[in-house]
């Protein structure tokens, strides 16, 4: 079981990447607006009941994943390096699979904030994210989490074996695909 972590500030490209590395690979793609989007009609991801039932299925889903016999998963999300919650979060999840035997990768993404806000407007994203096609929220809450998180890590931060960090600025999401698959050999 491969387990594919791809995370980045918002709009860096992390579904669409993970889109492409799926079609390239065996692997399928979990990005974490499936959850949040399953949710968000009953209870806003903000509230105590949205997140505690958005991360709910996605234990449950890991879980299942972690013990079939599937090639394995993309998962997608946006790391608070300054939470400790965040550090716990990523934590978990990982050993949800590396107990089962499975093999982590970690992909951390970034991009300049001028493509970042562009691409917080592409159809593709917006497709996909319901809840992000109030482009004036998006895009404030984008330019606040800046403010108030740290949303990459600093260089030598993450101690992994497999971690690449890629500046997906100038590249399409077929090419980060592509570096992914090629450089931790899936």
């Amino acid at each position: 079981m491969k387990f594919v972590l791809i995370f980045g500030p918002q709009a860096t490209g992390k579904m669409t990447v993970g889109h492409e590395l799926e079609k390239i690979t065996d692997l399928k793609l979990f990005h974490n607006h499936m959850t949040i989007e399953l949710v968000n009609p009953f209870f806003d991801y903000g509230t105590k009941e949205g997140k505690r039932l958005v991360r709910l299925f996605r234990e449950e889903l890991f879980k299942a994943m972690a013990k079939s016999d599937q090639e394995g998963m993309i998962f997608t999300y946006v790391w608070a390096f300054d939470m400790k919650e965040d550090w716990a979060y990523a934590e978990k999840v990982c050993e949800i699979f590396e107990s089962e035997g499975g093999t982590v990768y970690f992909v951390e993404l970034e991009a300049d904030l001028e493509e970042r806000l562009a691409r917080n407007r592409s159809d593709h994203r917006l497709e996909h994210k319901p809840s992000k096609r109030n482009i004036d929220r998006s895009e404030k809450d984008l330019l606040e989490s800046m403010k108030q998180y740290r949303l990459n890590s600093y260089e030598g931060e993450i101690q992994r074996a497999n971690y690449v960090r890629i500046n997906n600025t100038n590249l399409t999401a077929a090419e980060v695909a592509s570096r992914i698959r090629d450089h931790f050999d899936l």
